[in-house]
């Protein structure tokens, strides 16, 4: 199915997209941005505190909605069938262009259905320890799993063939270890676990693991990405142990396809002079979020660039379609 096909609009679809920069001087809409995430997720996190400011910018309040489950494909499909007219966006992580390798088939096409606005920034992963571990460095976890059969330790995720699931299989695969891979359902069962030392690793986005590592319940031994972070300032880089490891994941703000481009470059002007701000600068830098804000056209072929670079990935980690 082409994405012509999958992204097919009425006539009144079209009409409406090309008067929306008339719509939204007059309307009192709210514009719904929806997050495939629970609330407290890296994406949420992020929403929250942008959404005030984005908001007084553009003229229009901000509803926050989240709509988790299946990978994020449930909240893309939604956002792909709607109407273009600026008050229907998304906030997507790198799962966004994880799903199609993963899934048989999408009701929409990952890069085709959107339109992209910005690449907002990169979130770093955090390689976090259960306390019960010995290792307290990446070399030392390294060796520990070395001395023991293959498949001795393991980490958890979100669901195969997520980031998290992958970052795991880059640093084996970068190592030269075989650890097993558990899935869980939710975030908080999996820290819940990791604490307790029902499984012993995980990589895990930093808003979410921050609190439980400075108070001590976890422990963090790298970070995905190859600069530290403000948020964690001790913990180093996976890459300081392994220097070809580099698993960045990362946020992008879409609109459906069709979006005007005078509404697109609205939009990111808004976003970007709202990240400025100092107050916002100083909670994105707490959540650990390093800002980019790529202008229009360079999310959309980072995007495809990140297409195919996990296209490689899930291959490699032998998660089947979905």
């Amino acid at each position: 199915m082409t994405s012509r096909t999958l992204c097919r609009r009425s006539a009144l679809s079209v009409l409406l997209g090309s008067m929306s920069m008339a719509v939204l001087a007059q309307s009192e809409r709210a514009i719904r941005v929806v997050v495939p995430g629970p609330a407290g997720s890296a994406m949420d996190a992020y929403m929250r505190v942008v959404s005030t400011p984005f908001a007084q910018r553009s003229g229009h309040p901000v509803v926050v909605e989240n709509l988790p489950g299946a990978g994020g494909t449930l909240a893309s499909a939604q956002v792909a069938r709607a109407t273009p007219d600026g008050f229907t966006l998304q906030i997507v992580s790198s799962n966004h262009v994880v799903n199609p390798s993963l899934f048989k088939s999408l009701p929409y096409d990952a890069i085709g259905c959107f339109t992209p606005i910005t690449i907002i920034g990169v979130v770093p992963l955090v390689l976090v320890a259960s306390p019960t571990l010995s290792a307290r460095t990446v070399p030392e976890l390294i060796a520990d799993i070395k001395a023991k059969p293959p498949g001795t330790y393991n980490y958890g995720s979100l669901g195969i063939g997520t980031v998290l699931h992958l970052a795991g299989e880059l640093f084996d695969s970068e190592a030269g270890v075989k650890t097993t891979h558990i899935p869980y359902k939710d975030a908080s069962t999996l820290i819940a676990d990791l604490v307790s030392g029902q499984v012993q690793m995980a990589y895990l986005a930093l808003p979410s693991v921050a609190q439980f590592v400075k108070a001590g319940k976890l422990r963090a031994l790298g970070l995905t990405t190859s600069k530290r972070s403000p948020a964690l300032p001790d913990v180093p880089s996976v890459s300081d142990t392994l220097p070809r490891y580099n698993f960045d994941a990362w946020l992008a703000l879409l609109g459906p396809k069709g979006l005007p481009p005078a509404l697109v470059q609205k939009y990111y002007g808004d976003l970007k002079a709202s990240m400025d701000e100092p107050a916002v600068k100083e909670a994105i830098a707490l959540q650990g979020l390093t800002p980019v804000m790529s202008t229009p056209e360079q999310a959309r072929a980072y995007l495809i660039s990140e297409l195919d670079k996990h296209a490689v990935l899930v291959k490699r980690s032998g998660a089947t379609p979905q």
